[in-house]
């Protein structure tokens, strides 16, 4: 099997036409360093030197992904939440949203929402579900607000809280296109009690690695990305109550006893907060 069917077995054709392998891709890559096999050979060639620009970037993708799994469990386990809203959601992998959540509530509903062409010929890995829950794909971009939402009611009550997932998303989002309002419009048409969670590559002068590594992303990869200081990815969470222990690290956002000693600090933050 040569690489393109690696990766692009049982692909409908008008997906597959949309695939470029010409070029990285930061879906791609992120499957790459979580271990998984939809993927091309561009994109392993690029991981392989973004890693060695910053040996420790593939701990984000690992950190992001644990950072789904708890920030979900609290939400279905201690908080009730039943519903949601999943944009930017990635190549399936080992615990999807649906999963994490409908293993605490077999009655939770899931709207994924994803505008790349792979992410689209594998989500039907994403709508497998509980016969008591629900789960949606939605082919749409995060700047369009109104068509997501739209179509998100069909499968959600909009009447009732919603957790929305922003994880590692808004970085694709340049800052001459506002995305501190995108998240304010999405959060404005969730009702009181719902919650954001969203994650974001960070920059700080103690990780000078990370930023020289994404310098080379932006330089051979698509999409571009746009890094954010630890404060600006707090602003994303302005008018909403934080919940402990704020914006942190993904590794270190309520880490479990099982995580051993307090875990290393990722360029990868994110935060949980709910809407008053």
């Amino acid at each position: 099997m040569n690489d393109h069917q690696a990766a692009s077995h049982d692909v409908p054709v008008s997906a597959q036409q949309r695939i470029d392998t010409s070029q990285p891709h930061t879906a791609r890559i992120w499957n790459y360093w979580l271990g998984g096999r939809d993927n091309y050979e561009v994109d392993r060639a690029a991981g392989d030197q973004i890693r060695q620009l910053h040996p420790g970037i593939g701990d984000y993708a690992r950190a992001d992904r644990l950072f789904l799994g708890r920030a979900v469990r609290h939400l279905a386990g201690d908080l009730g939440i039943r519903q949601f809203l999943d944009i930017g959601t990635g190549l399936p992998t080992a615990d999807n949203t649906h999963e994490v959540a409908q293993r605490v509530a077999p009655d939770a509903r899931i709207v994924y929402v994803d505008n790349d062409p792979l992410v689209l010929a594998h989500a039907r890995a994403l709508l497998t579900s509980t016969p008591e829950g629900r789960t949606d794909y939605l082919d749409e971009d995060l700047r369009n607000v109104d068509a997501i939402l739209e179509h998100a009611g069909k499968t959600l009550d909009f009447g009732k809280p919603v957790a929305l997932m922003l994880l590692g998303v808004v970085i694709f989002v340049g800052d001459d296109e506002d995305p501190g309002h995108l998240v304010r419009r999405l959060m404005d048409r969730l009702p009181s009690g719902s919650h954001l969670v969203l994650s974001h590559t960070i920059t700080s002068p103690s990780m000078p690695d990370v930023d020289e590594a994404v310098r080379f992303w932006n330089e051979h990869g698509t999409p571009k990305l746009t890094q954010r200081t630890p404060e600006a990815v707090t602003r994303f969470f302005d008018g909403l109550e934080l919940l402990e222990p704020g914006v942190v690290s993904c590794s270190r956002w309520r880490p479990e006893a099982a995580d051993g000693p307090e875990p290393e600090e990722v360029a990868m933050f994110g935060g949980v907060a709910r809407k008053p």
